[in-house]
């Protein structure tokens, strides 16, 4: 225990200064148009999810080609599974080798909530121990002390709905719970229903989606009621980005072979239309681009020669260099 305590101390000493400056940045900012300290910190915790966020952009940019990919290659995975579906070592080593070949990293999905985990455990200690009135990181005892006994919307930042003493935490802390456990929903439900393509829709990949449908729901629902205002407050803020980063891009670079993309495609019919174009151009266009979209970046690995096929090279190269010398002269 003392070996995992000091590794957790020393992955959250620099998060603690990191998510401290954030918050106290942001609190100093709300400080200036807002009086109330309850709203600087809760809008504080909304600051600190979208500096966050906004970092992580490129993580997930790569989760969505990794999502877009694997979509794609589901028709081909189904074959690896009908032709190894015998030997569990052969199809996972081939569907691996799937993966690697058209440049898909099937763990990419998972990053942008992994390095979020260690942020909101974090937080939920710098609360706890502010509700001591010790502070973390740049928070000094002082400002840990008003960060934990801020009012927002009639409770603590530091309360929880098991140790509640007010019906205010209990409804706040209900309706936060709630407010996570809806946008974790809708965000899963969109994906699947608008960025799936048909024949994806009952192979492994989308029945791990079907599960995280109903199982992140859930856990959310018995764990949030067991966390203080602020962190769910954070976590609420982090999926309302999510959904909405995920909105914009369903809608402007969906996965082929989706009702996303014949949303997509039927916007661009219309304003060529606009323009001008005729629709035999329009069709050939988005033939083009969805053939273009639907094949999956692959790798190309140099052939190997042998020494009689590179000195045949070389000696080729040698000629072609002495002609252009002897043109020159």
């Amino acid at each position: 225990m003392g070996a995992i305590g000091d590794l957790f101390g020393w992955i959250a000493t620099p998060l603690y200064y990191a998510i401290s400056g954030i918050l106290l940045v942001w609190q100093k900012a709300f400080s200036y148009v807002i009086p109330s300290e309850g709203w600087q910190w809760a809008l504080a915790i909304v600051g600190l999810t979208v500096t966050i966020r906004a970092l992580l952009i490129p993580l997930f940019v790569k989760q969505i080609n990794s999502s877009r990919n694997m979509q794609l290659l589901q028709p081909k995975v189904k074959e690896l599974q009908k032709k190894y579906g015998h030997d569990r070592e052969k199809l996972a080593n081939e569907t691996m080798k799937l993966y690697k070949d058209s440049g898909t990293n099937p763990f990419a999905s998972c990053l942008p909530l992994l390095l979020q985990m260690p942020i909101f455990f974090v937080l939920f200690r710098m609360l706890e121990h502010a509700s001591d009135g010790v502070g973390k990181g740049f928070l000094s005892d002082e400002a840990a002390h008003e960060f934990a006994t801020s009012t927002w919307l009639g409770s603590l930042l530091s309360d929880q709905f098991t140790t509640a003493d007010h019906m205010s935490t209990y409804f706040l802390t209900g309706f936060l719970v709630v407010a996570m456990i809806a946008t974790t929903f809708l965000t899963q439900r969109q994906l699947m229903s608008k960025n799936m393509p048909a024949d994806a829709m009952t192979g492994q990949y989308a029945q791990q989606q079907k599960l995280l449908l109903y199982v992140l729901p859930v856990v959310f629902a018995v764990g949030g009621i067991a966390f203080p205002v602020g962190t769910i407050l954070y976590w609420t803020s982090s999926n309302l980005w999510t959904m909405g980063q995920q909105f914009y891009v369903i809608r402007n670079n969906p996965a082929p072979g989706t009702p996303a993309f014949d949303a997509k495609q039927e916007r661009e019919r219309e304003k060529r239309r606009k323009k001008g174009l005729p629709d035999a151009e329009i069709d050939i266009a988005e033939a083009n681009e969805a053939a273009a979209e639907k094949r999956p970046a692959q790798r190309t690995q140099p052939k190997a020669q042998t020494r009689s096929q590179r000195k045949k090279a070389g000696t080729t190269a040698g000629r072609s260099t002495t002609q252009k010398d002897g043109g020159t002269k």
